[in-house]
């Protein structure tokens, strides 16, 4: 069955993590995805580890479901291909800075001349709006200033970056819903429409629900920080033999887990009764939990916490995860010949949907390797 978005055609010419691992998520959910790349290749390509030049685990990762057309837009007959694909196209996205794409011709202004249905999505580090409009950014910096290296710092000895490209992801969440309700809209209205989506401001966006705290009341009610999230007992707790995630949350789970460890009275601690009374105590509760756990092995805990109900989970490695029995049995982990890496392995689409399903048609392409194709479609081979 053809994917929500078949029949969608995406420009796309973003690269490295954001821009890039969105796309992707669309090209899964059937959109025609053209990848512009400059003669160098998106930045992601030349990674480590790779098996051949400029076909890195992370370019692989990022870019299925693509097809990849090498073109200058500096070069005027670049340009000239770039704006015949924008007018047979529905969406033109781009993290290159709004400045570069205006000296280029690519604005909104200049694309919806010839394409007034197109869906433009220019992807910034900060808003244009803004005194920091044109600024270079990337995921460390954007950590840093949405305040998620200062809370991932507290409790230990400085700042720190969450150990993945925390800020490059969410902002693909962030790009490829905001591309799908534009494309919604489109269909209701027959407009096309510029979308523009900072990372500054989506990951402050995205940080401050539960973190703002008490400066969400004016004036304020205590201080910033979501004090369960910040204290330092909140943490995978070490076991017998290993360690494992527990969460206990509402007040039956927590009434079960004081039954388990043996201690039922302290469900009826003042400290510890109702939602309110813990959120006032959660440096006690935790240090509490953690000393119950030490008693007994994971395997054991993961029993008595699955038969009470109580959110549990191993502390997976890579590796553990690869061999999940559930993720097994669901079929998550996609293994195919890519035709120049050979045997490859990634990770499947984990959304389901019930008549439209997402699908990997396409491996990761080569550098250039649809250009002819794509220049044969627009009338320029």
């Amino acid at each position: 069955m053809p994917g929500a978005l078949d029949g969608v055609r995406i420009v796309d010419m973003t690269g490295v993590g954001m821009g890039p691992w969105a796309t992707q998520m669309l090209g899964d959910m059937g959109a025609d995805v053209i990848k512009i790349e400059t003669a160098d290749g998106d930045v992601f390509r030349h990674v480590t580890p790779q098996r051949h030049h400029a076909m890195s685990h992370a370019y692989l990762n990022f870019n299925r479901n693509k097809r990849s057309v090498v073109l200058d837009a500096k070069a005027p007959e670049g340009r000239e291909a770039i704006l015949r694909l924008v007018k047979r196209a529905d969406v033109f996205i781009s993290n290159v800075r709004s400045a570069g794409l205006r000296r280029l011709g690519l604005d909104y202004e200049s694309l919806r001349e010839i394409n007034p249905r197109i869906i433009y999505c220019g992807c910034y580090g900060y808003s244009e709006a803004g005194p920091y409009a044109g600024r270079p950014a990337i995921d460390d910096t954007i950590q840093a200033a949405s305040g998620v290296a200062w809370f991932q710092g507290v409790g230990a000895e400085a700042p720190r970056y969450a150990n993945t490209a925390l800020a490059d992801k969410v902002l693909s969440l962030f790009i490829s819903n905001a591309i799908s309700t534009a494309l919604y809209a489109r269909e209701k209205t027959g407009k096309g429409q510029a979308i523009e989506v900072p990372m500054f401001e989506c990951m402050v966006s995205f940080m401050m629900p539960e973190h703002l705290a008490g400066l969400t009341f004016l004036p304020p009610e205590g201080p910033a920080g979501y004090t369960r999230m910040l204290d330092p007992y909140r943490k995978p707790f070490r076991t017998r033999d290993g360690y494992i995630s527990a969460a206990p949350y509402t007040n039956l789970q927590w009434r079960s887990f004081f039954k388990l460890a043996g201690r039922p009275e302290l469900a009826d601690d003042p400290r510890f009764r109702t939602q309110v009374d813990r959120s006032r105590h959660f440096g006690e509760l935790y240090r509490f939990v953690e000393e119950t756990l030490a008693n007994r092995t994971t395997a054991e805990w993961a029993a008595a916490l699955e038969k009470a109900d109580i959110p549990f989970a191993p502390v997976n490695s890579v590796q553990d995860l690869l061999d999940d029995p559930h993720l097994r049995a669901i079929g998550f982990w996609q293994e195919f010949e890519h035709p120049s890496e050979g045997r490859v392995r990634a990770a499947g689409i984990p959304v389901n949907y019930s008549e439209t399903p997402g699908s990997i048609r396409r491996h990761a392409p080569g550098l250039g390797e649809h250009t002819d194709e794509v220049l044969r479609e627009i009338g320029l081979k």
